[in-house]
C-alpha cells in the first residue's frame, strides 16, 4: 500500500487509489467536474490539477495513480493560477445565465467558479451557441451550458447500459447528443441530471417549478418497486416537487429509477380526498360516519368465511398489521397479500427473500435468471448486474422470454422445462453453477405467479442445493419481488389458509361464497370478479378497484405517513412523512382503528407508538432496521410437473405499474414515448424482444 505526502501530511492508501482519492482520504478538497467515483476516469476538465514534486508540469489528480513516496501540493500559487485558468476557459462559452437556470443554487460550476475562479473574465469574443437536443420527456437540455465533462455519456454506457449518448465533431464544435437524435431510452435516464455539474441537463417535469432553498427535504424510502431505494423527498407547502436519490451502498448506491424520480406528480392527480358510498348504483360523497356505518351494516352478523381482504403493493407494515387484526377480529382468515397469485411459501422466510442481498451481486461469479426481467422489475438492481458484467466479467444466463437487459445474456430457453433439466443435474450451465464459487439464482414473479409456481419454486430450491449455492457464508437463492409490500405481507402471514390464493378467493367471490371484500390499496388484479360482492376500497387514487367499490375510504400515500417497509432482501426500512394527505384522507392504520370501533371490534392500540409496540411484539424482526437478514435454509415448494409455456415477466410497461404511476402525467408521457411506440414498431415489423 503506497504512502504519500499531501500538503505535508502522510497518507497511506489502498493500491490502485488515485491521487485525487488520496487527497479525499487526507480530508483535502480537490475541485473536479468530469471525475465521478462511480464512473470511469475521463480526465477531461483538468480542474483537479495538483503539483507533484519532480514532475515537469501539473498533473490531473483524477487520472494519476498514487505512488509510494509521492509528494503532492494542492494549494500552491502555481496550482491556484492553473485552476483559475481552467475555470476561465470553461466559462468562455458559458451563457452565464444563473438567474434563470434550474441548476442555480445546486450547481457545481457555480460553486467552484466562486471558490476557484478569478471573478472576472477577459474574453470578449462572441460566445458559441449550441442547438438543443431532444432527449425525451424527462431531460431538458440547454447544451450551450455544456462543458463536455462526459459524465452523462459514461453513465449512459456504464450504468444505464444504453450507449446512445456521445460527442460529435471536434474542438470548439464538439457537442454531446444522442447519435440518432432520439430520446434516451433508459429506465435510469433521470440520473444524468444529478450527474451534470452544470445546467446543461435538467429535469423537464421539474423545470422552473421551484428553487432549492424553497424546499423542505425529507429522507425516506421509495415504494415503486421492491428494491427499497433510499430517496429524499422535496416538498414545497403541501406539494411534493421532486424525489432525489440518497446514497446507500448496499441497496441503490446513489442511483434511482425514472419511476422513483418522476412518478411523484401522480401524487397530485386523481386523488381520493373524501369518503364515498354507493347509493342506487352511484358513488356519492359521504361523511366518515356514513361510510363506516355502511360497512358495519354489511359485516353485522356476516360469517368470517364470507369475508376476504386483499392487500396492495405499496402498503406499509403498520396498515397491513392493523388490517390483519381487524379481519381476525371479524373471524376471517381470508386475507391475501399476493396480488399476482405468486405461489410463495410464507412459512419459510428463505423461500421468498433475496438472500444474497443486492450487494451480493458484487460477489457473484455466475447469475441464472428465472422468469424475471430485472430491467423492468428492478431497474437499479439491473444496473448493478451491468456494472459487474462490465467490471468483473460476471456471466449471466436466463430462462424465460428473451429481452434486452443491457448486457450479454446466455439465453437457455423460455420454458420451465429447462429449469427442470438443470434441477436434474443436466446441462453445461449446471456444471458452471457447480464450479462457481458464489453462484446466484434469481427467481422472478413471472415464474412464481403461474399455476405451477409452487413446482417451479421447488425446482429452483433443488437446483440451489444440487449446484452448491447454499453454504454457511453464502446463500445464492434469491426471489426478486415486484411489490414493496410483498415481503412484509408474507412476514405477517397475510396468506389465505388451506392453500388458497387470490385466484381461488376471487372464484369464491364470483360464486357468491364471499360477500364482503376489503381492498387495502389493491388494484393489480381483475376487479370485475368482485362485481357481486360488497367491496370496500381504502386507497389513494381513483384506480381500477374504485369501479366496483361500494364504499371508498381515502388513505395516505407513501410520502404522507410514517411507515415500515421490508424490501426484497428482507431489509427493514423506515419511511418518513414528508407532507400531509389531501382533504379528508387519513393515514391507513388510523382509518382501520376508527372503523374497528364502529364494527364492534376495537383494535388494541390508540397511537402510532402503541401500534408499533404491538407490531414488534408479534414480529420481532421489524425492530432490526437496515440490516440484511440471514434466513434459515429449509424445504419449500411442491413436487410435480411443470406446465408448458414461456416464463414471462409480469411487468410489461415499466411506467404504469401502480396507481400513483398511472396517475402521473410524466409516466404517461414516458409510456407513450418508450413503450407504446416500441409495441407499435414490433407489430409493424413482426419483431419482439
Amino acid at each position: 500500500m503506497p504512502t504519500l505526502t499531501i500538503d505535508g501530511n502522510e497518507v497511506t492508501v489502498e493500491n490502485g487509489t488515485t491521487v485525487l482519492q488520496a487527497c479525499e482520504v487526507a480530508g483535502i478538497e480537490v475541485p473536479r467536474f468530469c471525475y465521478h467515483e462511480r464512473l470511469s476516469i475521463a480526465g477531461n476538465c483538468r480542474m483537479c490539477l495538483v503539483e507533484m514534486e519532480k514532475a515537469p508540469k501539473l498533473v490531473a489528480s483524477c487520472a494519476m495513480p498514487a505512488g509510494d513516496g509521492m509528494v503532492i501540493h494542492t494549494n500552491t500559487e502555481k496550482v491556484k493560477k492553473a485552476r483559475e485558468g481552467v475555470m476561465e476557459f470553461l466559462l468562455i462559452n458559458h451563457p452565464l445565465d444563473c438567474p434563470i437556470c434550474d441548476q442555480g443554487g445546486e450547481c457545481d460550476l457555480q460553486d467552484q467558479s466562486m471558490a476557484y475562479g478569478i471573478g472576472q473574465q477577459r474574453y470578449d469574443e462572441n460566445r458559441r451557441s449550441v442547438r438543443e437536443k431532444n432527449m425525451g420527456p424527462l431531460i431538458k437540455t440547454e447544451m450551450t451550458r455544456c462543458i463536455h465533462c462526459t459524465r452523462c455519456v459514461r453513465f449512459a454506457e456504464e450504468v444505464a447500459g444504453v450507449p446512445d449518448l456521445g460527442a460529435i465533431n471536434r474542438g470548439e464544435n464538439t457537442e454531446i447528443m444522442t447519435y440518432l437524435e432520439h430520446s434516451l431510452a433508459s429506465e435510469m435516464s433521470g440520473n444524468v441530471v444529478d450527474l451534470c455539474p452544470v445546467g446543461a441537463l435538467t429535469s423537464k417535469p421539474y423545470a422552473f417549478s421551484a428553487r432549492p432553498w424553497e424546499l423542505k427535504h425529507t429522507e425516506t424510502i421509495d415504494v415503486h418497486d421492491a428494491v427499497g431505494s433510499n430517496i429524499r423527498i422535496d416538498v414545497r407547502g403541501r406539494e411534493v416537487m421532486r424525489a432525489l436519490p440518497r446514497v446507500h451502498e448496499d441497496v441503490n448506491e446513489e442511483w434511482i429509477s425514472d419511476k422513483t424520480r418522476h412518478a411523484v406528480d401522480g401524487l397530485k392527480y386523481r386523488r381520493l380526498d373524501q369518503p364515498y358510498v354507493r347509493v342506487n348504483g352511484e358513488l356519492q360523497p359521504a361523511s366518515w360516519q356514513d361510510a363506516f356505518a355502511a360497512i358495519a351494516a354489511k359485516t353485522s352478523g356476516l360469517s368470517g368465511e364470507k369475508m376476504a381482504a386483499f392487500v396492495g403493493d405499496m402498503q406499509d407494515m403498520e396498515s397491513m398489521y392493523a388490517l390483519k387484526q381487524l379481519m381476525t377480529s371479524l373471524g376471517s382468515k381470508n386475507i391475501e397479500c399476493r396480488q399476482d397469485g405468486a405461489n410463495l411459501d410464507a412459512s419459510e422466510r428463505a423461500s421468498y427473500l433475496f438472500n444474497s442481498g443486492i450487494a451480493g451481486i458484487d460477489e457473484a461469479d455466475l447469475i441464472l435468471l428465472v422468469g424475471t426481467n430485472p430491467r423492468l422489475e428492478a431497474a437499479v438492481l439491473n444496473a448493478r448486474i451491468l456494472e459487474n458484467v462490465r467490471a468483473r466479467g460476471l456471466k449471466v444466463a436466463s430462462i424465460g422470454a428473451e429481452a434486452d437487459l443491457t448486457y450479454d445474456v446466455e439465453h437457455l430457453g423460455e420454458d420451465a422445462s429447462v429449469l427442470a433439466e438443470l434441477a436434474a443435474g443436466k446441462g453445461d450451465i449446471f456444471k458452471a453453477l457447480q464450479a462457481a464459487e458464489k453462484p446466484m439464482l434469481i427467481v422472478g414473479q413471472g415464474a412464481l405467479a403461474r399455476e405451477d409456481g409452487a413446482v417451479i419454486l421447488k425446482l429452483a430450491r433443488d437446483l440451489a442445493d444440487k449446484a452448491g449455492m447454499v453454504s454457511e457464508h453464502w446463500n445464492g437463492f434469491n426471489v426478486l419481488h415486484t411489490a414493496a409490500a410483498r415481503v412484509g405481507g408474507l412476514d405477517l402471514g397475510l396468506v389465505a389458509e388451506n392453500g388458497q390464493n387470490i385466484n381461488s378467493l376471487l372464484g369464491r367471490a364470483e360464486a357468491g361464497e364471499i360477500e364482503f371484500v376489503y381492498l387495502l390499496g389493491a388494484d393489480e388484479f381483475d376487479v370485475s370478479k368482485l362485481k357481486d360482492s360488497f367491496v370496500v376500497y381504502q386507497g389513494t387514487h381513483g384506480d381500477a378497484a374504485v369501479s366496483v367499490a361500494d364504499v371508498i375510504l381515502p388513505g395516505a400515500a407513501y410520502t404522507e405517513k410514517d411507515g415500515t417497509y421490508i424490501n426484497t432482501e428482507g431489509r427493514v426500512q423506515k419511511a418518513v412523512k414528508a407532507n400531509v394527505p389531501p382533504g379528508d384522507a387519513r393515514e391507513d392504520w388510523t382509518i382501520l382503528r376508527a372503523l374497528s370501533e364502529v364494527v364492534g371490534h376495537v383494535l388494541p392500540f390508540d397511537t402510532a407508538a402503541e401500534l408499533n409496540e404491538k407490531l414488534v411484539n408479534e414480529l420481532h424482526l421489524v425492530d432490526v432496521v437496515d440490516v440484511k437478514p440471514q434466513a434459515a435454509w429449509g424445504d419449500f415448494g411442491v413436487e410435480g410437473d411443470v406446465a408448458a409455456g414461456a416464463l414471462i415477466s409480469p411487468v410489461t410497461d415499466f411506467y404504469q405499474t401502480n396507481p400513483i404511476a398511472r396517475a402521473s402525467k410524466t409516466m404517461a408521457a414516458c409510456s407513450a414515448e418508450f413503450v407504446q411506440v416500441g409495441v407499435a414498431l414490433e407489430e409493424a415489423t413482426g419483431t419482439h424482444g
